[in-house]
């Protein structure tokens, strides 16, 4: 695991390139965001060229330099840079910081390439900060009009709803916080005389005038989009931090040769910024680290290269095939682990080694569970069942080879000095019968005191006594004490022997068999056990983030009805007063 400590970033890396307008994955950037695997804070900033985005993100970072800010009237920075650091207020969490390309640059002259930045930095980070210059004019709006692309640039759902409009609430679920930062900002805090806080501010510019001609509609657009689909808004207001020639070295400034009021508001933005900024997090509730990272943005950069449109609800499907097989294989290599150290092979009895099987498995299918989601038809699932499975055929028939090979040395060992008195000529005597049965008895038990034999043997026993009586029939036929009678009798007491020997086999073996049928059906019932409950937490969340959604949205409508209200209600007052005017008005001629 790395730890916060661990991050050592001296300065941002680009992470995705920008060149000649085709985007691309910076492999570095690849390599340290998988090397991540702590949860991740992601704060993108965008703006128009020359507006200082790059001041605010080398503040969050702590630093005076880092982020390029350039003092021409170029574009410093190119694509998408990134800054991984440890969260200052939160532990075990990593910030990453990612600052962006300026948009509107007169020589690239490429308002789409603009737009592909836009969309990414709102795909991949969760809180995204807008940095213009001055007031929230109808000029500043205007200058968003990426924001009104949105639905152009992105897709929530791979099968839009039947009407082929896509709820923007389905992006509301994914999008991240919004928070304005206002630059130079000159004009004093107030309406109709009274103050008002940026936050108050915010909401006023984004109210909506009523009509619906095509003005009207033009002014609307931004706002509405900007209210429907960020329903957390922010605002931060900044003075001027210096004046002159000194704004072009402004990251070798200390703090006391800047405007006193901007640096107590840019710390009231890191502030908020640490303290607010949430987890990235995908739908269910699936915390973002480096590695998802890394993949959503290779995801959506591969989806806009090839001349899609990025889809959410894709990025975190192929997420989930890719973080499923990882699944797949930390819980089998947990399984595997396991049964290494508790199981010792053979085991005296299927019991025994089923039982540790069962153990490991329902341990095996919890990593899983904790390590993977969106198993789509638990297809990841099934997988890891099917290979539980074999895993424990596997051990099965490693199980009965162990002891056949115990049980075969034994016997070697045990048995072999008789086998060299056989071949001596020791019971090729009168009596020499009686003594080899009272031999292979003494023989038999010696074997069987013997520990860990394992389930084979009584087989393996038998196997080994039934080659041999083609060796004691040799014996018995050449016994002069025993008479024909009693060596017919003997000859059909072997048989019988032999008979109840191996009907008792076929029992063992069905018996087993039954072992495994049995354990099976155990293993499938677990795993829906385990499945039905990791559905009811899924679904809980799921509804949880549903319910959470659809209440933002509610709380939109409800404002905007409020709104509209407002202005109908004003508009009737108004009408009631020039009534009331024209009507307290005397006529010319008339006599009062």
């Amino acid at each position: 695991l790395v730890m916060a400590s661990d991050i050592h970033m001296p300065g941002p890396v680009c992470l995705i390139e920008n060149i000649n307008r085709k985007l691309l994955i910076n492999q570095e950037a690849s390599k340290i965001l998988s090397a991540i695997k702590q949860p991740v804070v992601v704060v993108a900033i965008v703006g128009l060229y020359r507006t200082g985005k790059s001041y605010l993100m080398n503040k969050l970072a702590g630093k005076k330099q880092g982020f390029s800010l350039g003092s021409t009237v170029q574009s410093h920075t190119k694509g998408i840079w990134m800054w991984c650091l440890p969260h200052p207020k939160m532990p075990n969490h990593t910030l990453v910081l990612l600052d962006t390309e300026g948009l509107g640059d007169v020589e690239k002259g490429d308002n789409e390439n603009d737009s592909w930045i836009f969309a990414l930095a709102i795909l991949l980070s969760s809180t995204f900060v807008y940095n213009s210059m001055g007031t929230i004019n109808q000029q500043a709006m205007d200058q968003l009009h990426y924001v009104t692309e949105l639905s152009d640039r992105i897709k929530a759902k791979s099968t839009p709803d039947a009407n082929d409009v896509e709820d923007s609430a389905d992006f509301v679920s994914f999008f991240p916080d919004f928070v304005w930062t206002l630059r130079d900002f000159c004009l004093d805090l107030e309406v109709n005389g009274q103050p008002i806080t940026a936050d108050e501010y915010l909401e006023n510019s984004l109210k909506l005038t009523p009509g619906n001609s095509e003005k009207e509609r033009n002014f609307n657009l931004p706002r509405l989009c900007i209210r429907k689909f960020f329903p957390k808004k922010k605002c931060f207001i900044f003075d001027r931090p210096t004046h002159g020639k000194k704004l072009a070295r402004l990251e070798t400034l200390h703090d006391d040769e800047l405007d006193p009021e901007f640096v107590l508001q840019a710390e009231e933005f890191c502030s908020y910024i640490f303290s607010h900024s949430e987890i990235k997090t995908l739908s269910g509730g699936i915390e973002v680290n480096g590695p998802r990272l890394e993949n959503l943005a290779q995801t959506y950069v591969k989806a806009i290269s090839s001349g899609d449109l990025p889809c959410m609800e894709n990025a975190v499907l192929a997420l989930a095939q890719i973080e499923n097989s990882a699944a797949v294989q930390k819980a089998l290599a947990h399984y595997d682990q396991q049964m290494a150290q508790k199981v010792q092979l053979p085991t005296e009895t299927l019991e025994e080694l089923l039982d540790l099987h069962r153990a490991s498995e329902r341990e095996a299918i919890e990593v899983f569970i904790k390590s993977s989601f969106k198993d789509v038809d638990q297809k990841f699932q099934e997988e890891l069942g099917a290979q539980l499975e074999k895993k424990l055929d596997d051990f099965c028939k490693q199980n009965v080879q162990a002891s056949s090979d115990r049980c075969s040395a034994l016997l070697q060992d045990i048995f072999s000095p008789l086998e060299e008195e056989v071949k001596q000529g020791v019971y090729s005597k009168p009596g020499g019968y009686r003594l080899f049965l009272q031999k292979i008895q003494a023989l038999k038990i010696k074997y069987q005191r013997q520990p860990r034999k394992g389930i084979q043997a009584e087989e393996i026993l038998q196997k080994y006594l039934t080659s041999k009586e083609s060796v004691m029939d040799a014996i018995l036929q050449t016994d002069q004490t025993l008479t024909e009678k009693e060596k017919e009798i003997e000859v059909e007491r072997v048989k019988a022997e032999s008979a109840a020997a191996s009907a008792k086999m076929l029992e063992e073996m069905q018996k087993k068999n039954q072992q495994m049928m049995d354990q099976k059906e155990k293993s499938y019932q677990e795993h829906v056990q385990q499945l039905t409950e990791k559905m009811e937490r899924d679904r809980a969340q799921l509804l949880e983030e549903q319910e959470r959604t659809v209440a933002l949205k509610l709380k939109e409508q409800a404002q905007l009805l409020k709104e509209g209200f407002e202005k109908e209600s004003k508009r009737l007052q108004n009408e009631i007063n020039s009534l009331q005017k024209k009507m307290k008005t005397p006529k010319k001629g008339c006599i009062i």
